[in-house]
């Protein structure tokens, strides 16, 4: 009977990654080999803060994960020691934590994961991490509305000193 139960444990483990992969927003997976204890705690705390879920996982019950969650694609990074990083709510916060801690840190190797439900490598979470947050993208998005309502507004603003002096 106690097969029983650790198989039943394992399916619940399963379904809850399952769950959290196709809930995230955005997955990373990383090599956090080599990382004292100390860091993996800096590391938890950082993405804690930024609510985010950190958790090193089987990679047997993540594949088993990835299959009904139909991203197999993801099987080809799960070799190693394996954590992930689970967010539901920012797409790029996981990226941008894990690759700044890499950068600092040569211990953590980022491998992959899925942004929006699509399977990325380790290049494109990068990429992913050094795009601006949203609030700075929008603050540039804002900038470039103004830019025009600017300008005219200086080119009046000249016209009219012009005739003042004339």
């Amino acid at each position: 009977m106690a097969n029983a139960k650790i198989i039943q444990e394992k399916q619940q483990a399963v379904e809850v990654i399952t769950a959290k992969l196709r809930e995230s927003s955005s997955t990373v997976v990383a090599d956090y080999r080599g990382l004292n204890v100390a860091q993996v705690t800096e590391l938890r705390k950082q993405l804690r803060e930024a609510g985010i879920e950190f958790q090193v996982l089987k990679n047997s019950l993540v594949r088993r994960a990835t299959e009904a969650a139909e991203l197999t694609e993801l099987n080809s990074i799960l070799v190693g020691p394996t954590a992930i990083a689970f967010s539901v709510d920012d797409a790029v916060a996981p990226a941008k934590i894990l690759n700044d801690f890499a950068k600092k840190n040569d211990a953590l190797k980022l491998k992959g994961g899925v942004v929006e439900g699509k399977v990325v490598g380790a290049q494109e979470i990068k990429a992913l991490a050094e795009l601006p947050s949203r609030e700075g993208l929008l603050s540039m998005l804002l900038s470039v509305l103004q830019a025009p309502m600017r300008n005219f507004a200086l080119a009046v603003k000249a016209v009219g000193e012009q005739k003042e002096t004339a």
